[in-house]
């Protein structure tokens, strides 16, 4: 969720010691940082903890999500450990980030069923396993679902301050707009943050990374783990009355200075032992909103969201996207979501005219190839060029068979976009063809009404069917 509450200017990449720090500044991953300095030491230290969280609201995360995995794959590239925290607890509750209104409840069979499927995006980007770098996948229900709720309450509901929680954007921006927001998302923030904490104590996890809306919730999981260790630390377990005076005998945890008196405890060992505590500075980094240069968000096209598993967009679509990439954005999207060098990327994006097109290409493969994998690249790149360079039918795209004793004296083009799956309805396909966005063996179809029959099948060879530059159907014959 987006605070008020902004970070002090994050430093150039020069600035940073560290690989990750350097390698996040200098490709644009960094958009706020709790404290750029101070991380980047601790990064110098030695293998540091790291978590995003994803909630399942999907069989699939999208494109949406990439920059977010990124991340995780750079800190893992660069020696630390990454958590994935699939949201198996919040999706029950929904966060309110980013949305006008609530999110459509799930039951615990779809949650389980879509957290199962997002699994499988991350081994393509990750190395997972019980390594010392090895990424974790945790499940945040193992906690949440244990909780009882007058306990939690009593136990971690004083540490946060409603006033505090009505100033953050997602709620602001609801009860601005009179929008209901339900008493279940409000407690969403509480839920994140209570997830930092849970991992902090069980993974050693010291730091949080999410995209920009979540820097208030990131914020308030980081108080919440300062004020639950403070008052832990100055916190009297048993006291006995010395010489008509109450003296601290014990305390959690046990810091004792070097006099006798064993209620004595100096400020001096305290701080001390404060600074040597692993795990006990936390950090928070965000990634920015991403859109493209026309604005759009990213992740979302006019057929529907982009996503990383296969079963949902073929291979061959998900390079098509990235194909597609308007000039202006090639060299940022170069630079987030491949890993080819800085020197490399700065001569693609210098290209101007039809040569970016080839920088779009090289784009494409790569990020291609880092999620599907090297084979389904150039399988795709293969078809791409056969279908718009060639003008043949490339191998990739799908084929629709359709019996020729449906054609009678002719089909509508129409019906013929919705049977094979380029169009929901006919009136969506109808309205594809008014705009010009269908076309038939890479013409264009001018009439909505156009009749279809055996003669389009001359010498029973296929036809091409195009919804928009990246949706296409091989329509072959049979029954003849």
């Amino acid at each position: 969720m987006a605070d008020k509450k902004t970070s002090a200017p994050a430093p150039a990449a020069t600035a940073c010691q560290s690989d990750f720090m350097k390698i996040m500044h200098e490709r644009g991953f960094v958009h706020q940082c709790t404290d750029t300095a101070a991380l980047d030491a601790r990064l110098l230290k030695g293998r540091v903890t790291a978590y995003i969280g994803f909630d399942c609201t999907a069989p699939s995360l999208h494109v949406g999500s990439l920059i977010q995995i990124m991340v995780l794959r750079w800190l893992q590239k660069t020696g630390h450990k990454p958590l994935i925290l699939l949201g198996g607890g919040t999706t029950k509750v929904g966060d309110p980030s980013g949305k006008d209104e609530a999110r459509k409840l799930l039951g615990a069979d779809e949650i389980t069923k879509n957290m199962e499927s997002i699994q499988k995006v991350f081994e393509h980007y990750l190395s997972i396993g019980e390594g010392l770098t090895d990424a974790a996948i945790i499940n945040n229900a193992e906690w949440l679902e244990q909780l009882n709720y007058v306990e939690f309450l009593r136990d971690y509901g004083r540490y946060f301050s409603v006033n505090r929680m009505l100033t953050q954007d997602s709620v602001k921006m609801r009860l601005e707009r009179e929008q209901n927001l339900s008493f279940l998302e409000f407690n969403y923030m509480i839920l994140q943050a209570y997830d930092f904490v849970e991992l902090n104590r069980r993974h050693h996890c010291v730091m949080q990374i999410g995209g920009s809306d979540q820097w208030g919730n990131i914020i308030m999981g980081i108080d919440l783990q300062h004020k639950i260790d403070s008052e832990k630390r100055f916190q009297p377990i048993s006291l006995d009355k010395l010489g008509g005076t109450l003296k601290v005998v014990e305390v959690q945890p046990m810091i004792q200075s070097k006099r006798e008196d064993m209620g004595a405890y100096s400020t001096e060992a305290f701080m001390n032992y404060m600074n040597q505590e692993e795990g006990k500075h936390l950090f928070g980094m965000t990634t920015p909103l991403l859109t493209t240069a026309a604005g759009a968000k990213m992740g979302k096209t006019t057929n529907g969201a982009v996503w990383l598993d296969k079963d949902m967009l073929t291979p061959y679509d998900y390079w098509q996207f990235w194909r597609n990439t308007e000039d202006a954005d090639v060299g940022r999207f170069l630079r987030l979501f491949t890993e080819l060098p800085i020197k490399e990327i700065e001569k693609l994006e210098a290209l101007k005219g039809a040569d970016i097109n080839e920088a779009k290409k090289i784009l494409a493969n790569e990020a291609t190839k880092l999620c599907h994998g090297d084979r389904a690249a150039k399988q795709s790149a293969e078809t791409a060029k056969k279908t718009f360079e060639e003008g043949s039918v490339g191998s990739d795209i799908i084929v629709f068979e359709l019996d020729s004793s449906s054609l009678g004296k002719g089909m509508a083009i129409y019906e013929l976009l919705r049977q094979s799956g380029l169009a929901e309805s006919g009136s969506e396909a109808k309205r594809l063809i008014r705009g010009g966005g269908a076309r038939i063996n890479d013409l264009k179809i001018d009439d909505e009404n156009e009749l279809i029959g055996h003669h389009y099948f001359k010498d029973n060879q296929p036809i091409k069917l195009s919804v928009g530059r990246k949706k296409h159907r091989v329509v072959k014959l049979i029954g003849q």
